[in-house]
């Protein structure tokens, strides 16, 4: 047999056999998916679902898979187009990740001691974050979208990235230099890559497109155009700013 065949079979299980509820959701098999959890997607969600290159898990509703159903299929077979991959674990392996990972959102929240209201105003004038980022109709397209990170992201992470926003950056959003053989340098965020072409945004928001047999060098970088704001504001302005941020939980 083939060694790609098990996968094939695999994939084409038809998927009137999957449930609408989670058959497998017993303490004991909350507890060996958690083991599976922690092995095969904490990398990514982080041991308490926070978040950090994957979505954050934590929350008491998936936008995704608000059913049992669809949190089996994401698990099994991914989201195209995103770094979330498909799983060749079997059928109650699938189902005991998706048990635990029920769990995550029914973890208590850091608690948020900043003033909201306070935070607005630093988001908004001396933070300058709609520089780079939307919240709702406001804001510029240069870093991800904040609409909703108050149920994507925990706290915790939303001040670590206000800290340090080069410890975790997403590859959607590094930076990229480009020298063409025609020496014109060109440095932006990658957004767009593909067997010819890849295309960047640059600091003003400005998309450039280059194609591939043109680049003489090109440097991915694990870097980010946002400050770290440890030093350029307060203790007591970083609360008031993650207390704003974490209370964004829906479209504004």
């Amino acid at each position: 047999m083939f060694w790609w065949a098990p996968f094939l079979l695999f994939q084409l299980q038809p998927l009137v056999d999957i449930p609408d509820k989670n058959p497998y959701s017993s303490a004991n098999d909350i507890a060996q998916g958690k083991r599976l959890y922690m092995g095969r997607c904490a990398g990514c969600h982080g041991p308490t679902g926070d978040g950090g290159k994957g979505a954050n898990l934590a929350v008491p509703k998936l936008p995704r898979a608000s059913e049992d159903r669809a949190l089996y299929r994401i698990i099994r077979f991914g989201i195209p187009d995103t770094e979330m991959p498909g799983s060749l674990m079997d059928n109650h392996e699938l189902w005991q990740t998706a048990a635990f990972v029920r769990t995550l959102g029914r973890l208590e929240s850091a608690p948020v001691t900043g003033n909201a209201q306070a935070g607005e105003k630093i988001f908004k004038t001396t933070g300058g974050c709609l520089n780079c980022h939307a919240l709702g109709s406001q804001g510029g397209n240069i870093g991800p979208t904040l609409t909703g990170i108050g149920a994507r992201r925990s706290s915790a992470h939303l001040k670590a990235k206000i800290l340090d926003p080069a410890s975790s950056v997403p590859d959607q959003f590094r930076l990229v230099q480009i020298t063409t053989k025609a020496g014109k340098s060109l440095r932006g965020i990658r957004v767009n890559e593909d067997t010819f072409s890849i295309q960047l945004r640059d600091a003003n928001g400005n998309f450039q497109s280059v194609w591939k047999d043109e680049i003489a060098k090109l440097v991915s970088e694990k870097k980010t155009n946002m400050p770290a704001y440890k030093g350029r504001l307060s203790d007591e302005q970083i609360n008031d700013l993650v207390a704003f941020l974490s209370g964004q939980k829906g479209d504004q």
